[in-house]
């Protein structure tokens, strides 16, 4: 029986995410910075472990308390929405240290596991807004840019010992940090010569052309993770699909 670890499962991506491969028959380890069994009750093939992406030590007990695993699904992430003039660059470092560095340093943490065993799966959650450009989102672009092309060279690094690393790039989503943690990251930074845009802009979220649902993500994540055909990037939901093939 596989065991896929993923992070950010107290919402969103990751907690459908995490019902979605416990339905399958696998284990999971759903992790979150503050466990919350409400969401997701412990049982014998699913354990809820404690994980700060940004803390050495807290990867690495959360590594530990796994014990091997199949499948990596790097998912957590924070967003941010608001003109680039006004983003504290605190805040661009806050997003690159979850969105960004997170991954990374989840991806260095079991890749010896998987390269000792020749077998392993990382998948790395970006979004659409690496398909087609958007404004008022920025910096969290870049946090997101910069995994497509980390998870792009990494795929080809680690073809020599049969591990495989894959990109899920969600659509629009109701649920997701970018909207709903991102609109509370706004005060202050939509100053006032950029209101009347960041009033359109927003006002296009509210009726969007199409809406990728949860368990378009979860679906993606699980085919990307049982791929066995070298495809790398997996789009979600049918906005991100649609952008994916006209690119």
């Amino acid at each position: 029986m596989k065991t896929v670890l993923i992070t950010g499962c107290s919402s969103g991506y990751g907690l459908e995410t995490a019902r979605h491969f416990h339905s399958h028959g696998w284990n999971v380890v759903a992790t979150m910075r503050t466990p919350r069994e409400d969401v997701l009750p412990q049982s014998e093939r699913l354990r809820v472990v404690p994980l700060d992406v940004t803390r050495p030590a807290s990867i690495a007990a959360a590594i530990e308390a796994s014990g091997p695993i199949d499948v990596l699904v790097n998912n957590a992430g924070v967003g941010a929405i608001g003109a680039f003039e006004s983003t504290p660059i605190a805040m661009a470092r806050e997003l690159f240290e979850t969105n960004t560095f997170g991954v990374m340093a989840m991806t260095q943490a079991v890749l010896p596991q998987f390269r000792e065993r020749r077998a392993g799966v990382v998948v790395n959650v970006t979004s659409s807004v690496t398909l087609a450009r958007m404004p008022l989102v920025a910096v969290y672009t870049a946090s997101k840019a910069a995994i497509e092309g980390f998870t792009a060279s990494l795929a080809l690094e680690l073809e020599e010992f049969d591990v495989g690393a894959k990109l899920v790039e969600p659509g629009y989503c109701p649920t997701t940090a970018f909207t709903s943690n991102g609109q509370s990251r706004m005060e202050g930074l939509i100053p006032e010569g950029y209101a009347s845009f960041a009033q359109r802009v927003l006002g296009d979220f509210e009726q969007p052309a199409a809406v990728t649902r949860v368990s378009d993500v979860a679906e993606a994540v699980w085919r990307a993770a049982n791929d066995a055909t070298g495809q790398l990037r997996f789009p979600a939901g049918p906005d991100a699909v649609a952008l994916a093939q006209s690119r």
